[in-house]
């Protein structure tokens, strides 16, 4: 009778059990038995989070940076770490060790993809504006603030470890970082304006000087105890592993490149042997005193940049850095992060310190604004791209950190610093900067409203050289000539891929034919053939834009004002296949069609452009009439077609019919 009492007594117990456990508990306690399972769920949990709050935060206006790093402070002791049972299901200590060791990996490859983004020649050669904005937001960042962390020190009482401290976190402020400025840019969809290049070039600049400082205080705070090696042994030891990786690294990924290079493709060997070399170099950091990110980010910077080699690569680990590895690291940075901790009593002269520095970066932007010829307003505004905060402030806030050269306290209030003034910037910023309102004018320039013998300005967007025939015939029919002369804007779009800095390029004037192969002289080849034909009549210019699809509406409205273009002529985003049946969809180029819609400052045509197929001969040596319909139901739109149909029926070669539909 014992016996069945207490086996009656166990199954009570189970099924008491299975009652009362819910799904996320079974979940937590099988997972702490397993590391890779114990991985995947705090990704999965970080993840989830993290797009919750980016959710909820983007009708708002704020980055995702905010968002990964609040999503992480959620789950951390701030908030639900405070429960201790999920704090030791889901983040026990030997989980966390590992969590921190993948975003560390993580982050060396996102540091990596971001170097090879990078153009090292803008950061040495950033031209003269650039260079000198660079250079005052630097010296202003570098100087003014630890000038008044000694005055501070000096007349106001302050805890001893915040004394000690607040010198770092002072200098911490000189790093810029053109990665974190890209991203901002990037998620502000203002990367290829005016403001956002300046932006980009300038703060390339500072990076260069920024690095520099940053090899040189790590081996100083890093290499402090008597264990440790000589400070420095550790800086000749940094000078020589960037002088190897560039010395020595680059001739030899450039040998390679040309050894597995097939066509336009990358041999996978070479990929392979370039994620081994991330992975040497960040070892050769770590035991030289510095940390994993100065040699993958170095090695990034002297892997050549677009297609071929930094397009593949760029492919390959973008998705996977950006979208994982990289808000990974910013939610661990937000675990370690326990907000109760912070005392302002004791904490408030760092507070002061951040707020100091964050006005003296827009004061160096606002002094050298009137020699520059820089409005106040975009001065205002480029100061406060300038205080963007990143990965690189909480990478160097977490080495300090495990260093303990900061405490838990000022760590917390320093990564809380980096919130609140990125939630407070990224609005602001679209408040107070809209690149489209530079293109909004009372009245549209437009061809029904031009004068008679006023030049005829016509802005060609190119996407193939295979558009090149149309586009001439387009131009030729357009009738240039002595009383109303044509003047052929045109515009080469081309992707931006593997690189982070988009650019304008304007093509010098020249009467001589190109004799390279590439995509550009092709198509300038052949606008001066059209520009010799009507010589006197007729001038052609010519740009290339290198800019991705989403923002490449800014460039073609752009170069259109600043152009007085009449009318710009749009690619059409289908291509049509051999046998006549749409082959390709682009819907990159049906965006940006729509965008330029919305914004331009003169009329727009969109070309269909189906020329091979129906065999059409070059309006230059035809002799028979060439035939052109205008097909008219009423209103504006009509009435532009029109006009435009009206001038090309002064061409001696064009038969015009007019469709008129009741």
């Amino acid at each position: 009778m014992a016996m069945v009492s207490e086996n009656k007594t166990s199954v009570c117990d189970v099924l008491h059990a299975l009652r009362v456990e819910t799904p996320l508990q079974f979940v937590l306690k099988a997972s702490v038995k397993s590391p890779s399972a114990l991985l995947m769920l705090q990704l999965s949990a970080i993840s989830l989070m993290s797009q919750l709050i980016e959710a909820c935060l983007r009708p708002l206006g704020q980055s995702s940076i905010v968002s990964n790093i609040v999503g992480g402070i959620i789950l951390g002791p701030s908030l639900l770490g405070q429960n201790d049972d999920i704090a030791k299901s889901l983040f026990p200590q030997r989980g966390n060790v590992i969590l921190e060791t993948f975003g560390s990996f993580g982050l060396m490859f996102f540091l990596f993809v971001m170097g090879v983004k990078i153009d090292a020649a803008v950061m040495l050669r950033p031209g003269r504006q650039a260079m000198l904005v660079g250079l005052f937001v630097f010296i202003f960042t570098l100087t003014f603030p630890i000038i008044f962390v000694f005055i501070v020190k000096e007349f106001f009482p302050i805890y001893y470890h915040s004394a000690n401290s607040i010198l770092l976190i002072a200098l911490s402020q000189t790093l810029i970082g053109s990665p974190v400025i890209a991203l901002l840019l990037t998620e502000l969809k203002i990367l290829n304006t005016d403001i956002g290049r300046l932006a980009l070039t300038s703060s390339m600049f500072c990076d260069v000087m920024g690095i520099f400082m940053a090899v040189a205080t790590l081996s100083f705070t890093e290499n402090k105890n008597a264990n440790s090696q000589n400070p420095i042994y550790s800086l000749i030891s940094s000078l020589a592993l960037i002088s190897g990786i560039v010395y020595i690294l680059k001739p030899a990924i450039l040998w390679m490149l040309n050894r597995f290079q097939d066509g336009k493709l990358i041999n996978e060997i070479c990929i392979i042997c370039i994620f081994i070399l991330v992975l040497f170099t960040g070892f050769l950091s770590e035991i030289i005193g510095q940390h994993y990110f100065l040699g993958p980010l170095v090695l990034g910077l002297v892997v050549p940049d677009g297609p071929p080699l930094g397009a593949t690569i760029v492919n390959k680990l973008e998705t996977l850095a950006s979208r994982l590895f990289y808000p990974t690291f910013l939610a661990v940075s937000g675990l370690q992060t326990n907000i109760f901790i912070i005392n302002l009593d004791a904490s408030w002269v760092i507070v002061i310190v951040l707020l100091f520095s964050f006005l003296v970066k827009i004061l160096a932007v606002t002094v050298p604004s009137k020699y520059l010829n820089l409005p106040l307003r975009d001065a205002f505004v480029l100061g406060l791209i300038f205080n963007a905060r990143g990965f690189l402030q909480l990478m160097v806030f977490n080495f300090w950190k495990h260093s303990e050269v900061i405490s838990d306290e000022e760590f917390a209030l320093a990564v809380v610093s980096v919130v609140v003034i990125t939630a407070i910037i990224t609005p602001l910023i679209k408040l107070l900067y809209d690149p489209s309102k530079r293109y909004f004018s009372l009245s549209r320039c437009t061809i029904q409203h031009a004068k008679p013998e006023s030049e005829f300005r016509i802005l060609v967007c190119i996407h193939h050289h295979e558009n090149i025939p149309t586009i001439v015939n387009l131009l030729e029919v357009s009738h240039a000539s002595k009383d109303s002369p044509l003047t052929a804007i045109a515009l080469i779009l081309v992707e931006l891929v593997g690189r982070s800095n988009p650019v304008l390029i304007s093509h010098e004037p020249d009467l001589t034919l190109e004799r390279t192969t590439s995509k550009a002289s092709h198509i300038l080849n052949a606008l001066r053939q059209y520009e010799d034909h009507n010589a006197g009549n007729a001038t052609v210019e010519a740009f290339t834009t290198v800019s991705p699809y989403s923002f490449m509406h800014d460039d073609v409205c752009r170069v259109a004002f600043d152009k007085k273009a009449t009318i710009v002529i749009l690619p059409f985003h289908k291509q049509w296949a051999i046998d006549g049946s749409i082959g390709q969809v682009n819907r990159c180029i049906q965006n940006m069609n729509l965008q330029i819609l919305d914004m331009a400052p003169c009329s727009i045509g969109i070309l269909i452009d189906k020329g091979v197929f129906s065999k059409q001969v070059s309006v230059l040596t035809a002799r028979a009439p060439y035939h052109v319909a205008v097909l008219f139901i009423g209103g504006a739109d009509d009435a532009e077609s029109l006009a435009f149909g009206a001038r090309m029926a002064k061409h001696h070669v064009v038969d015009l019919t007019i469709v008129w539909f009741l």
